[in-house]
């Protein structure tokens, strides 16, 4: 067998098991729970909204890949059936155009797009409706770079104070902490001291800008109690990496005891540096 033989040999070999590997690597992480949900940072039943977005997101991701197979394949077949076989010189054949295809080919990503929107739409329109009366409303007041939760119907607030990562343990526990009861309407209604911050729970699989002078909102039914990392996602100047926060969903007499340690009223005038505890300078 000449050299040449045996490379071609050695590397269909090697094909073969690099598709076996990936072929098991597949499988593997499609049996776990995070590949099915498609690695989000969250599982269902953590808010009233997680199983929608969960659904909407993971089929989408099924849809792409089928979509996917099917034009590598394409693909594939046309590198094999039109290829240069021996003997031959010059070009293939070429065709002008081929209407039927061309209809075919402008049609079908025009009918996936239309289902995606309509799949997509009918979703945000889910997330952005607003409750009638919900059972709790805070106000959400992000500052450089801290939170101040309002406890609106309780007229209660909570000033919260800047996380200082310094490496040392203990650090999540000092972060301001905003109470949720469970199994409850709640409305997030977001706002801004200063700059632009962004509210974003991942495990609740929503995110939100906060604007100066305009309040956007958030309303959501936690289904789960439990404690969540929150955080700004939106670049807001020098510490906005220590502008973090948590949420802890508890049950009802919980969140009662809790709103009877906070103090009265509301943070709710114009942000002033010095009427606030102290933040980096």
């Amino acid at each position: 067998m000449s050299s040449q033989n045996q490379t071609g040999s050695r590397r269909a070999k090697s094909a073969k098991i690099t598709g076996l590997a990936l072929v098991g690597a597949l499988a593997l992480t499609g049996c776990s729970e995070a590949a099915q949900y498609g690695w989000l940072p969250s599982t269902p039943g953590t808010t009233n909204h997680t199983d929608e977005i969960i659904s909407l997101w993971v089929n989408s991701w099924i849809a792409a890949l089928a979509i996917g197979v099917i034009t590598w394949a394409l693909i594939i077949w046309c590198l094999v059936a039109y290829r240069r076989r021996k003997n031959e010189t010059g070009f293939p054949r070429q065709i002008s155009y081929n209407l039927p295809l061309e209809v075919l080919y402008l049609t079908i990503p025009l009918f996936m797009v239309m289902v995606l929107f309509y799949f997509t739409d009918k979703e945000q329109r889910v997330l952005d409706a607003r409750a009638e009366n919900p059972d709790v409303i805070v106000d959400v007041r992000g500052k450089q770079w801290s939170w101040d939760f309002n406890y609106v119907k309780a007229d209660k607030y909570d000033a919260g104070i800047q996380a200082h990562l310094d490496g040392e343990e203990g650090i999540p526990d000092t972060l301001p902490t905003l109470y949720l009861p469970v199994n409850q309407t709640v409305e997030l209604q977001l706002n801004s001291r200063d700059v632009i911050h962004s509210f974003w729970v991942p495990a609740f699989l929503q995110k939100r800008d906060m604007i100066p002078g305009k309040t956007n909102y958030i309303t959501l039914t936690p289904t789960r109690e439990g404690t969540f990392d929150g955080k700004c996602a939106e670049l807001c100047g020098e510490y906005h990496s220590e502008m973090l926060f948590r949420v802890k969903v508890v049950d009802q007499a919980e969140f009662e005891d809790h709103l009877a340690t906070l103090q009265d009223g509301q943070l709710r005038e114009k942000y002033d540096r010095d009427s606030y505890p102290q933040q980096n300078d």
